[in-house]
């Protein structure tokens, strides 16, 4: 129950941006990529790709063919899956893609505890940037997506969101450890560890930034938290986090967790993400509603 060879050589180029990428990836001759890529550009009627000098991008058109065809592919591996008994919460996989912070324990937790009363069940998580999860959910490659967010995504379902307001860490022993609330002021003078400019947090914190007109030097940038945490720990520096991120982190009984009040830094939400219009596997929906209840906050119904 496979996808006609048309449809998966569309998919391919459409993920790639390339045919001769795709022919790669399929071990099928550039030419008949091509021809079957035109073969349903004449069947619709429309340009389903945007042929640019660098690579091939979807037209609106392309969109919503690769959203139906994605959705398809997923179905009809469903449908398999249920044909052979593997549909059930006997022998199942869940597949989850998530930013890092979520994976250091929050995740790994839950998946644990689910376990217990599951055991059929198995997870593969795969940690990525916040949009590459988003992306991977949309694409089909996972299941559910747990990642941070600042607006709606296309062709994406939110199953769950809940506000993280963002935290300073700051050590035992510190200056501002008294404190029970601070703006972002209050951390200028001392050392800042910060995450990378292509993460949410880091955004927002920027945009913050700006808009006070504070000009931060932070004296530790990484996209990796398990740094950030380290230069924390061994520095006594000042770092940022969001609540369900900070748990099963280990680095919570070394610092003070105090919220930062700049109204900008509460723009940001945890999502659980699914592919828009699918209809999830039994155990995918089971495990979802697990895990809604473990993050807490409120459910929702918005396609992207």
């Amino acid at each position: 129950m496979d996808l006609a060879p048309g449809l998966r050589y569309f998919l391919e180029v459409a993920r790639t941006g390339s045919i001769t990428q795709a022919s790669a990836q399929l071990h099928v001759a550039a030419s008949a990529i091509s021809r079957q890529i035109a073969r349903l550009e004449h069947e619709v009627g429309v340009p389903l790709f945007e042929r640019r000098p660098r690579g091939m991008v979807l037209s609106e058109a392309g969109e919503v063919l690769a959203a139906h065809a994605r959705r398809s592919q997923r179905e009809s591996e469903q449908v398999l899956a249920d044909l052979r008994g593997l549909g059930t919460l006997r022998s199942s996989t869940v597949r989850v893609a998530s930013s890092q912070g979520f994976a250091r324990g929050f995740l790994p937790e839950v998946m644990v505890g689910f376990r217990e009363s599951h055991p059929g069940v198995h997870f593969h998580l795969h940690v990525t940037t916040p949009g590459d999860a988003t992306r991977r959910v949309r694409d089909g490659d996972a299941d559910l997506a747990v990642t941070y967010s600042l607006a709606p995504e296309e062709g994406v379902k939110v199953e769950h969101a809940l506000r993280q307001p963002i935290l300073a860490l700051v050590p035992v022993g510190h200056p501002l450890a008294g404190r029970t609330e601070l703006w972002i002021s209050d951390l200028l003078p001392y050392p800042l560890g910060l995450t990378e400019q292509s993460t949410t947090m880091r955004q927002l914190f920027d945009i913050c930034a700006s808009l006070e007109d504070l000009d931060f030097q932070p004296a530790f940038v990484s996209n990796d938290s398990s740094a950030l945490h380290s230069f924390a720990r061994l520095h006594g520096g000042i770092i940022l986090s969001g609540p369900l991120t900070l748990q099963g982190s280990g680095i919570d009984e070394n610092v003070v967790a105090i919220p930062l009040r700049n109204p900008e830094l509460a723009e940001r939400s945890v999502q659980i993400q699914s592919m828009a219009r699918r209809v999830l596997p039994v155990a995918v929906q089971t495990f979802l509603t697990y895990l809604r209840e473990r993050m807490g906050g409120r459910k929702t119904a918005d396609d992207g």
